[in-house]
């Protein structure tokens, strides 16, 4: 059964970490959250004033962050004694797990400077594992070119191809893609997974439906996504397990009981937070 259109979101701008001007495209309310996935923001500009204020060190507890950069450079480091630069057409994915502190400091960058953050939720027996950094190299995301369509693979698999990152808390599916003028973008799914598209670059139809560049897609349940373009079009298409757990999240930190947020910021405040650290 082909998945329908359940409902579309449109980002909104805001402000976050030191002064960063974002879009954001999931978690501006409860109707934008959808489990598991809590927020997605689309960041950049052509003025480096917009973000090179960047993100200073603040923690996490309890999810994963993914941080994909299309064009640009942010230099990171955290807890764990990671660091170094996000560069163009490279992927951060961070499991925050019992608690990382961290930082992201975008790069001037001479033209538009983009990238995206998604934030995925851990099941609640994985929320206090050892925090886990991967960084992946542009080289090491394959692409699937076919048909005047090219799927970059982050997550999951496409005919085969399989993405690099592996071994997740859960099963989910990360594609960047690329359609041509006229091509039609298809893809089985398991029929109860959660399901969006967010268009960030030309439009896309789905059952005679034209959805524009900053709308997302949230698509119904059902075996397969069908989208296509008239004039070309590039978008992320994402897909996970539902945890169907109950989410207590305030800032950074998204837990499963408030009792857990508290101590979280005890911790914080005790500067018990940190479980695994290498200095």
């Amino acid at each position: 059964m082909e998945r329908q259109i359940k409902k579309i979101l449109t980002r909104q701008l805001t402000l976050e970490g030191a002064g960063v001007r974002l879009k954001r495209v999931l978690g501006n309310d409860d109707d934008s959250t959808l489990d598991p996935f809590l927020l997605l923001d689309h960041f950049g500009s052509n003025d480096p004033e917009d973000y090179v204020k960047g993100f200073p060190w603040h923690p996490h507890r309890g999810m994963e962050t993914v941080t994909y950069m299309w064009t640009g450079e942010v230099e990171h480091g955290d807890s764990m004694g990671n660091k170094g630069v996000i560069k163009s057409g490279d992927i951060q994915w961070m499991t925050a797990g019992s608690g990382i502190i961290h930082q992201e400091m975008p790069q001037k960058y001479d033209g538009l400077m983009q990238g995206f953050q998604l934030w995925v939720n851990l099941p609640a027996q994985k929320k206090m594992v050892d925090p886990k950094y991967r960084g992946i190299l542009k080289e090491q995301i394959p692409m699937n070119q076919k048909n005047d369509m090219k799927i970059k693979v982050i997550a999951g698999k496409v005919d085969g191809v399989q993405g690099p990152v592996r071994d997740l808390a859960i099963d989910i599916e990360y594609f960047d893609v690329e359609l041509a003028s006229g091509k039609t973008f298809e893809h089985a799914t398991a029929e109860n997974d959660t399901l969006f598209a967010y268009i960030v670059e030309g439009a896309v139809e789905v059952q005679d439906k034209t959805i524009t560049q900053g709308k997302c897609i949230v698509f119904g349940e059902g075996d397969f996504a069908k989208m296509f373009s008239k004039k070309g079009s590039r978008f992320l298409f994402v897909s996970g397990q539902p945890l169907n757990e109950p989410v207590a999240w305030r800032g950074p930190i998204v837990m499963n009981t408030e009792e857990e947020l508290d101590r979280a910021f005890e911790e914080l405040d005790a500067g018990t937070f940190i479980k695994q650290k290498v200095l």
